[in-house]
């Protein structure tokens, strides 16, 4: 993998972050007009290991919940994915968090998100209470900006992991900038831009890197992160640019166009692809497949109304990130596109 050195590790992929209980509308509209939520999950971290676990591999999400009942459901509904919910920690006096949505996207105006994490048990994660044997016995460790965000202690803790050190698993960094979650007077975009200058990997939209550093263009986003080895810049529609690199050699630059999708919620979209790229990562497979597969778990995720789902089974996947350009181009995914593959049935071509 780029970055890192082989490694014979107890897992494949760490997430550490804060997952939460999430409401669901039983319908669109205002959250002061919803008349009843169902109920699920959400976190940026678990959504990535629980993507990963499901496509085969041995993932592992680090976390820090409530001795509540919302905690139980949070492991309870991680585990059930497959992924090894071992180390995460139970917080006697703190709650786990929550938060209610609204089913619009959330880039447009009318989305709303009602947070009830302050205080939240994750936000009391720091470097003296995480069990850095499970964090670091891993090929990779996958972290994320909103962590940084959640309290000085878990920033001191990024600051900690990011950190360079002898057998340093490959470091996954998605940038996520939320900036309704930092804390007046803290230079969110700054502490980013820092983090993820400390990573190997790193995923970042162009739109939130033009939002928080004022850069626009992949060039210019490569040039404000030049030090990771890997630097994936998401360009929503018009897909993703790979810088990749070996070494001390220049860049490569791969861009793989976005897929067609009839789209069911625009919710999860960017945590499935990070796990789609991750997962051609650990398998070793050319940049180009890499981009593809995060596309094609994305697409499965955006053709269901939750922020979760099982991925294409991976010889599915493997033959349609393996088309050429053209029909890349041509493929068209609807609801229900990746049952169809498993009984090996095409999805659209238009």
């Amino acid at each position: 993998m780029p970055g890192s050195a082989a490694r014979t590790a107890t897992a494949d992929v760490v997430c550490l972050g804060e997952s939460m209980v999430t409401f669901l509308p039983s319908q669109p509209g205002r959250l002061a007009d919803v008349p009843s939520f169902g109920r699920g999950i959400g976190g940026a971290e678990s959504n990535v290991a629980c993507a990963l676990a499901a496509a085969g591999h041995r993932a592992k999400w680090i976390g820090r919940v409530g001795a509540d009942g919302f905690g139980d459901h949070l492991v309870d509904t991680i585990t059930g994915y497959g992924v090894d919910t071992s180390a995460v920690r139970r917080d006697p006096s703190r709650p786990t968090g929550i938060y209610f949505r609204t089913a619009t996207d959330r880039a447009t105006d009318t989305h709303e998100v009602a947070y009830y994490r302050a205080g939240s048990a994750a936000s009391a994660m720091s470097p003296h209470n995480v069990p850095y044997e499970d964090l670091l016995d891993t090929r990779v460790l996958h972290l994320s900006g909103i962590t940084a965000a959640l309290s000085a202690d878990c920033l001191a803790l990024l600051h900690d992991l990011t950190a360079p050190r002898d057998g340093r698993p490959l470091i996954s960094f998605d940038v996520n900038h939320r900036p309704g979650l930092w804390r007046d007077g803290e230079a969110g975009p700054e502490i980013l831009l820092d983090l993820a200058r400390r990573c190997d990997l790193v995923f970042v939209g162009e739109d939130e890197a033009e939002d928080a550093w004022g850069v626009h263009g992949t060039e210019a986003v490569r040039a404000a992160i030049p030090e990771p080895d890997v630097l994936v810049v998401k360009r929503g529609p018009d897909g993703a640019t790979v810088f990749s690199r070996t070494g001390s050699g220049p860049d490569t630059v791969t861009t793989v166009p976005s897929l067609r999708v009839d789209v069911v919620a625009a919710v999860g979209a960017g945590d499935a692809f990070a796990a789609g790229f991750l997962s051609a990562t650990l398998r070793d497979l050319p940049v180009r497949d890499r981009a593809r597969h995060g596309h094609l778990m994305a697409a499965a995720v955006l053709t269901v109304p939750g922020d979760l789902t099982g991925p294409p089974p991976r010889a599915y996947a493997d033959r349609l990130a393996a088309l050429d350009d053209e029909a890349w181009g041509t493929l068209r995914l609807g609801p229900g596109w990746t049952a169809a593959g498993g009984a090996n049935e095409e999805v659209r071509v238009t």
